[in-house]
């Protein structure tokens, strides 16, 4: 089955807005087997999305819309529909209760714009929309299944998953994939391949997929399987493998994220955690405690931003910031340290460096930065070149220190 990606909204085209939901509806039709031909965005506009419609039914067996179906007089993607179809709208009256219930559980006033929300084209079948006014519609053409979905995200996805994909399912004999990935940190791309050469050429041999897929500070690899489950057994091995040769790197599986694996670590060990930060500004703490919970384990942070801060609140001797400097491998201790102290943690992780794209020197280049974990009993200090883009540093820093925390959790020495 082929399928096309129609987005609609002027939003998209300028930037505005992010076009998430072409990302995730590729994750998961791609999961079920479903390729996907083309991705296109568009503005509202009744000739555009006619023009779009023509050339993707002739080309897809599935177009899925999204956006266009607000209450707003700029929504216009229902009524090109209406025209498109040669149907017209009559009032549902399943959809008009939705609706009324969505605004009394609000207690919100409902105006006659969301009350036509419920006038829907005649010849669709309607796909109830739990989270949200626009309902969802499923047409057919020319053996062509049209679906037209509101544009917010968690609106779309339920639809997707509680009727479409369900009568894609049950209509057609999907043959689906099987995805697992492995999450990796603190290893570049070409690196990681020239470690795993060896393994990823069983890989492939076996006749499954192999993806690199690489982001600043990561790197996940996703094994694919097209005969679906029935080689999950042999994917699990693999990673069993990549899991005892990269101890280092290896962090997780299927998404699981470095911030929940630390959590983990900490909630099994009954353990603390506190930070200080200079160079990410408080980032690594707003990491740590974006994880539901994370109030179990993490005590809480100091920004000590400037040198009198980190005197003053870390007790650090200016003498040593004179002498070493902010940026240096024995200020980054000291702050673990003292850190470590201050908060009465378990684990402390201190960041310090220049993040730019202002402020390096010859001895500190732009990109210099020191990550220090100390424990009761140790500190592991190391340092890293980055670029020089201010937020790609600091988000590398925020990873390379969790994942620095991990290994030092888990007894592991980083290289």
């Amino acid at each position: 089955m082929k399928a096309i990606f129609i987005s609609i909204g002027d939003e998209l085209l300028i930037g505005q807005t992010v076009n998430t939901n072409a990302a995730w509806l590729g994750q998961e039709c791609s999961r079920r087997g479903i390729r996907v031909e083309r991705v296109i965005a568009i503005s509202d506009d009744e000739n555009e999305i006619k023009s779009e419609l023509n050339n993707s039914i002739e080309k897809a067996d599935l177009v899925l819309i999204t956006g266009g179906l607000g209450p707003t007089k700029d929504d216009i993607t229902k009524h090109t529909l209406v025209d498109y179809f040669e149907t017209k709208l009559v009032r549902h009256e399943a959809t008009l209760k939705q609706i009324e219930s969505f605004f009394a559980a609000r207690n919100r006033p409902m105006l006659e714009a969301n009350t036509q929300q419920a006038d829907l084209p005649e010849s669709c079948t309607i796909l109830p929309n739990p989270n949200g006014t626009a309902a969802g519609m499923w047409f057919e053409k020319n053996a062509a299944i049209v679906v037209s979905m509101p544009g917010v995200p968690y609106e779309m996805k339920a639809i997707m998953q509680d009727e479409v994909f369900p009568r894609l399912e049950e209509r057609f004999q999907l043959h689906s994939l099987y995805h697992r990935t492995i999450m990796t940190q603190g290893i570049g791309e070409s690196f990681l391949a020239e470690k795993i050469k060896f393994w990823e050429n069983h890989v492939r041999e076996s006749g499954l997929g192999l993806a690199y897929l690489p982001s600043p500070g990561q790197v996940k690899l996703r094994l694919t399987s097209r005969e679906g489950k029935s080689r999950a057994g042999e994917i699990d091995l693999l990673f069993d493998q990549l899991e005892k040769d990269l101890p280092l790197y290896f962090y997780g599986r299927d998404e699981v994220t470095l911030k929940e694996v630390i959590g983990s670590l900490l909630r099994q060990n009954g353990q603390t955690l506190g930070t200080v930060e200079s160079c990410t500004g408080g980032g690594l703490a707003a990491e740590i405690a974006s994880v539901s919970g994370a109030s179990e384990y993490f005590e809480g942070a100091l920004t000590t931003y400037s040198n009198q801060l980190k005197h003053d609140l870390l007790s650090i001797p200016m003498e040593d910031l004179q002498r070493y400097g902010a940026v240096s491998r024995e200020i980054a201790k000291a702050m673990a340290v003292y850190g470590r102290e201050k908060l009465c943690v378990d684990w402390c992780v201190s960041t310090t460096g220049v993040a730019g794209p202002t402020g390096g020197t010859a001895e500190t280049p732009l990109g210099t930065v020191f990550i220090a974990v100390a424990s009761e009993n140790e500190v592991t200090v190391r340092d890293f070149r980055f670029g020089d883009n201010r937020e790609r540093n600091i988000q590398m820093t925020i990873l390379s220190a969790l994942n620095m925390l991990r290994c030092s959790i888990v007894g592991l020495t980083s290289d």
